[in-house]
C-alpha cells in the first residue's frame, strides 16, 4: 500500500503542472490538508438491492431460499392483508416452501406504539428474515421491529433520533429484510429510515441508520393497480417533495462536520452530484405521468414510472437527505384534528404525501435565493417556461409551478382546509424544531420567525 504522504505528494505534483487555462476548468490550487476539514469534502451513496418488473413478486419465495431462509415474518396492514400484492407473496413462499408467520396489524402513519406492537409479535416468532408488502407505513413498521428484535435489551428511545431520542449508531446486525412497496411515494425500500408518530409530543420522528436499508427491494408495478386515486394523488406528492427537496439540500459541501471515521458520515449528506440524477428523473417523470397515474387507474404505463420515480427519489433522499417540506409535515400530521380524507379509512388523518406538500410553495418562495439556477432547473423539470426568467423570479415560479400541480390534483387549501388556523402555529413550529436533523439539510438557515411565515402563508394556498 502507498503511504499517505506518498499520496499527497503525488496531489500536489498533479496540481503543479496541471494545465490552468479556463478551458480545462481550472479553479485554482488544490488544497490537501492533514487536518479533517470542519465540512465535509466527500459523499457516498448506499442503497438496497432494486429488481424491477412486472409480475417480479413471484420470485420472493426463491430470494428468501437463496438466504437459507427457515421461518420469515410477513407483514403488512389490514387493508392489503386479502389483496393481491400479498396473496402473490404468500403464493411464491408457499410454493418455496417457505415457513412464514404475517403480522397484519400494521397501522398506517405509525406511532411509536404501534411500533412496539410489532416488535413484540416479532421477538415471540424467533424470525430469521422479514418481507414487508406495503407502503411507507409498513416497510418502516418492519424496518423498526427487526432493529430492536436483533437488539432485545434496547431502550426504544436508544435509537431515535436526537434531540427526541439517543440517536445511537446500529452496531447489532439486523435479518435480511426484504420490501416489496405497494404505493408510490415513500422510497422506503431503498432507505434506512423509519418514521412514526411519537405520541407524547404530537409530531413525527424516526429511525435512521443504514443498517435499516432493506437487502433487497422488489419493485413490481402490478400492485401500484389497486391504489385508490386519493392514495395514489398523496403518495405522488411525497415522490415530488423527496425530489425537490433532495435537489435543493444543502450541496454535501457545506455540511458539517466532517466525520471523523467515514463509518460516522450520515445518511442525509446533502445534494451531490449522484443525487441529483435521480432527483432529475424523477422531475422529469412526474411531469410526465402524475396526472395519468392519478386520474388513470389502469394506465399500466404511468403507474410503472411512477412506481419506478419513487424508488429513484427514495436512492435520492436516502443519500441527500431532504429539509424544511418534511420537518414542517411532522407536526402537522402529528397534530391531526378531525381530518378525515377519501380513501383512508374513518380515523383522522393527514397522510404524509399531503402533509409535506402543504407547504411547498412557501418552502421554495423562501430557499431560492440559495441556489436560483436550481430552483429554476426544477421548475422547468416540472414543465415551467423559464426560458430568460431572471434568478429574482426563482421563487415565485418554482411555488406557481408547484401550486399548479397541486391545483390539477385538487389538493386541499392550506392548512385550513385540515382544520389548523392561526393560533396553531406556535404549536407547529414548536413541533418542527425538534426535527434539526432535516431543518439542518436546508440551504439556507431559519429562525423560528421563518419557519412561523412559511406556515402562516401555507395556511391558504390558493
Amino acid at each position: 500500500m502507498i503511504p499517505r504522504n506518498r499520496v499527497l505528494d503525488l496531489l500536489r505534483t498533479i496540481n503543479s503542472a496541471a494545465c490552468q487555462c479556463p478551458a480545462h476548468g481550472y479553479r485554482g490550487n488544490i488544497q490537501v490538508s492533514n487536518v479533517t476539514p470542519l465540512k465535509d469534502y466527500a459523499f457516498e451513496i448506499k442503497c438496497s438491492t432494486v429488481r424491477y418488473g412486472l409480475g417480479v413478486t413471484r420470485e420472493v419465495g426463491l430470494d428468501l431460499v437463496n438466504l437459507g431462509a427457515k421461518n420469515v415474518c410477513v407483514m403488512t396492514d389490514p387493508n392489503l392483508v386479502s389483496l393481491n400484492p400479498v396473496k402473490a407473496v404468500l403464493n411464491s413462499l408457499t410454493k418455496n416452501g417457505i415457513n412464514y408467520k404475517v403480522y397484519d396489524k400494521v397501522r398506517v402513519e405509525p406511532t411509536d406504539s404501534s411500533f412496539k406492537d410489532a416488535t413484540r409479535f416479532v421477538k415471540e416468532g424467533q424470525f430469521d428474515s422479514f418481507v414487508a408488502v406495503g407502503g411507507g407505513s409498513v416497510m418502516d413498521t418492519c424496518k423498526a421491529a427487526n432493529l430492536y428484535y436483533c437488539d432485545p435489551d434496547a431502550d426504544f428511545l436508544d435509537y431515535v433520533n436526537a434531540p427526541v431520542g439517543k440517536g445511537k449508531p446500529v452496531d447489532v446486525t439486523l435479518k435480511p429484510m426484504i420490501a416489496i412497496p405497494t404505493t408510490s411515494g415513500t422510497g422506503s425500500e431503498t432507505t434506512g429510515a423509519a418514521i412514526f408518530d411519537f405520541e407524547d409530543i404530537h409530531t413525527k420522528t424516526g429511525i435512521s441508520h443504514a443498517a435499516l436499508r432493506p437487502l433487497l427491494a422488489i419493485i413490481d408495478p402490478l400492485h401500484t393497480l389497486s391504489l385508490p386515486e386519493k392514495v395514489s394523488n398523496y403518495a405522488g406528492f411525497d415522490i415530488f417533495c423527496h425530489a425537490l427537496e433532495s435537489f435543493t439540500a444543502i450541496p454535501y459541501t457545506e455540511r458539517g462536520p466532517a466525520p471523523s471515521n467515514p463509518a460516522l458520515r450520515p445518511a442525509y449528506q446533502g445534494s451531490n452530484p449522484i443525487s441529483d440524477v435521480w432527483a432529475r428523473f424523477c422531475l422529469h417523470t412526474l411531469q410526465k405521468y402524475f396526472t395519468r397515474a392519478v386520474y388513470n387507474a389502469d394506465d399500466i404505463e404511468a403507474r410503472s414510472y411512477m412506481h419506478l420515480a419513487a424508488t429513484m427519489a427514495g436512492v435520492g433522499i436516502g443519500n441527500a437527505g431532504v429539509h424544511l417540506c418534511h420537518g414542517l409535515a411532522y407536526p402537522i400530521a402529528g397534530n391531526v384534528k378531525s381530518f378525515v380524507p377519501k380513501d383512508y379509512g374513518k380515523d383522522p388523518i393527514i397522510p404524509h404525501g399531503l402533509s409535506v406538500v402543504m407547504t411547498a410553495p412557501a418552502v421554495f418562495r423562501y430557499t431560492a435565493s440559495s441556489d436560483p439556477d436550481k430552483h429554476l432547473e426544477a421548475a422547468g423539470l416540472l414543465g415551467a417556461e423559464v426560458t430568460g426568467k431572471k434568478k429574482a423570479d426563482a421563487g415565485e415560479i418554482l411555488s406557481d409551478t408547484i401550486l399548479k400541480y397541486m391545483d390539477t390534483m385538487k389538493i386541499e387549501n392550506g392548512l385550513s382546509s385540515l382544520g389548523y388556523t392561526s393560533e396553531d402555529i406556535p404549536k407547529l413550529v414548536k413541533g418542527a424544531l425538534p426535527q434539526q436533523r432535516l431543518l439542518k439539510m436546508s440551504p439556507l438557515q431559519q429562525s423560528e420567525e421563518d419557519l412561523s411565515k412559511m406556515l402562516e402563508d401555507s395556511l391558504t394556498i390558493f
